[in-house]
């Protein structure tokens, strides 16, 4: 697993270089950051540096800290904190790869046995299965013969590396070892030597039992030359395989136990596409055409219009900062436990769980998403009442989507893929999501989500007019659903729904005097619309700076 880096914390996706600066105009120091090889990362005020604090992760060296005012330790203690999480990460991604690599792998080995219900051909087929998986000189599937109380060789690779015969003649020793029902790896292979039993050339041995429930049938037994050569995943792969090929073995010699054998296998491969599919959504999925996680193949990929959704809980760092990590933990879980279910009820599904935010997708229609949207909102204020009654503060939440082309496809390398979505159309949402808290609105969306629902007036709109998102060429128009709102701040956005309307038309067409008369009246008959406020707060900066004469009426958002 490749390690954390500086590099990594300080890429375009992180924040990390807003927060150091951050930490550093409050310190009012001159700071640079240097990676291993001494390339700069991160550099603030003039380059006079008297003290220099090394980055350490894991007892090695991975960048320095330099500043002139021996403040820097609180920058590398801040840096450290960041890199275990990367590494943490890392670690997990490590950790679901093996799991897929697994998963793959009895998923193909369960297809081959299904082919045949010949003993001696499943036989063939585990140790071929075994041998590429877990390299070896020397391998044999061996089966107990309980009328002739003898081990027979079933199947064999490279020369037999055991005298069968003289195996026979040490039943005691055949009982401790294979018979044992265990699996294991022999480190110390002397007796085995001494008794004649394997080749004096043999330097390690591994095997796995052949079992199914309390019944040895006998083993799966790989051997090298090599000193050392397995290790404790070689002995789980080889307990998989054989845990699979029994079953198969056993199928074949007895029809009626096959059937009730077959019926175990497949409530285990239900499990395992159930597993799957909380890892790869099953939607994901059927877009690219597949029924199954086995099917998928580096680089399938399709294009489709969907709407992005993306959720996020209003000051969390602040909330976080009042709670342990395990109760922070905890509450995290207990949020998306209650948002998941809204979304996959409303025809969408969730693409990746961001910590305090979500980003889901709705491929058939955008009245789906903003369903979703006016559902999770009531569900916050249902989870805020079990948070009141546990002396914990209230959340709130902001919601922003936007439909456009969407490339979804399986990315990655041969030996690591990844379920990934490409497009400007995520970057949109997630844009239009952090408006929500510009314009202190619960719940927007963009034109191009309203053009594509035909329902409009089964939910409660007004329109917010132009906004020029960050980084992006061209304005989009935003609306906001206030159908979430409660019963009276609902009322209330009806009835000066018209004066609203008319701000934003005045707005849109810079007459920003008129537009300021119409957003008063609205903030005077309703105190607590907080969108209204920020358009008449908005508008009276244009006029009060003189230059409203040149202005043009698009909200600009100079951040993300």
């Amino acid at each position: 697993m490749a390690k954390a880096t500086l590099k990594n914390i300080f890429s375009k996706k992180n924040n990390t270089a807003e927060l150091v600066k951050d930490m550093v105009a409050h310190l009012d120091a001159n700071i640079r950051i240097e990676d291993e090889n001494g390339k700069v990362l991160f550099s603030f005020g003039e380059a006079v540096y008297g003290y220099e604090f090394p980055v350490v992760l894991e007892d090695e060296i991975i960048g320095t800290v330099k500043d002139n005012k021996n403040e820097g330790g609180f920058i590398v203690e801040f840096l450290v904190v960041l890199l275990q999480k990367e590494q943490e990460r890392k670690k997990l991604g490590s950790e679901v790869l093996n799991l897929y690599q697994e998963i793959n792998l009895i998923f193909n080995f369960s297809d081959k046995l299904a082919q045949t219900i010949d003993a001696t051909a499943i036989a063939e087929i585990a140790l071929e299965e075994a041998i590429h998986v877990i390299e070896s000189d020397y391998g044999v599937v061996a089966l107990w013969d309980e009328e002739n109380r003898v081990m027979k060789v079933e199947a064999s690779r490279g020369d037999l590396f055991f005298d069968q015969q003289k195996i026979n003649e040490e039943l005691t020793l055949l009982r401790k070892i294979v018979l044992s029902g265990q699996s294991e790896i022999i480190s110390d292979i002397s007796l085995l030597k001494e008794t004649g039993i394997i080749l004096p050339e043999v330097q390690s041995v591994i095997f796995s039992a052949l079992r199914v429930k309390h019944r040895i049938m006998g083993a799966i037994i790989l051997a090298s030359n090599q000193v050392d050569k397995y290790t404790a995943g070689s002995l789980k792969l080889l307990t998989t395989l054989a845990l699979q090929s029994s079953s198969a073995i056993e199928s074949s010699l007895l029809y009626e136990r096959n059937i009730r054998e077959a019926r175990e296998r497949e409530e285990a491969m239900r499990r395992i596409f159930e597993a799957t599919e909380k890892f790869v959504p099953h939607q994901f999925l059927k877009s690219l055409g597949h029924e199954v996680i086995t099917e998928v193949k580096l680089g399938d990929q399709v294009e489709k219009i969907v709407t992005v959704l993306f959720t996020d809980i209003r000051n969390y760092t602040s909330l976080s900062e009042q709670m342990t990590p395990e109760e922070t933990f905890a509450f995290i879980c207990l949020f998306n436990e209650r948002m998941g279910p809204i979304i996959r009820e409303n025809h969408g599904f969730i693409n990746q769980y961001l910590g305090d935010s979500i980003m889901a997708i709705f491929p058939v229609n955008a009245s789906d998403a903003l369903q979703a949207a006016v559902a999770m909102q009531g569900e916050v204020g249902e989870l805020n009442k079990v948070l009141e009654e546990n002396n914990k503060a209230a959340i709130q939440i902001g919601i922003g989507m936007h439909t456009g082309p969407l490339i979804m496809g399986i990315t990655g390398d041969f030996d690591r893929m990844d379920a990934c979505t490409i497009s400007d159309t995520v970057n949109t949402a997630s844009r239009v999501e952090s408006l929500t808290k510009h314009y202190k609105a619960s719940i927007l969306l963009s034109e191009a989500s309203l053009n594509q629902i035909e329902n409009k007036a089964d939910f409660h709109l007004r329109n917010l007019g132009l906004v020029q998102l960050k980084g992006k060429h061209h304005s989009i128009n935003v609306h906001e659903c206030f159908s979430c709102d409660g019963q009276e701040q609902l009322n209330n956005k009806l009835n000066t729904l018209s004066i609203f309307n008319e701000g934003v038309t005045h707005y849109l067409g810079n007459a920003f005097e008129k537009a300021n008369e119409a957003f008063k009246k609205v903030t005077e008959i309703d105190p607590d619309d907080r969108t209204a406020r920020f358009f008449y707060n908005f508008s009276q900066q244009i006029l009060d700076s003189g230059a409203h004469e040149n202005k043009v009426g698009i909200v600009e958002m100079n951040e993300k």
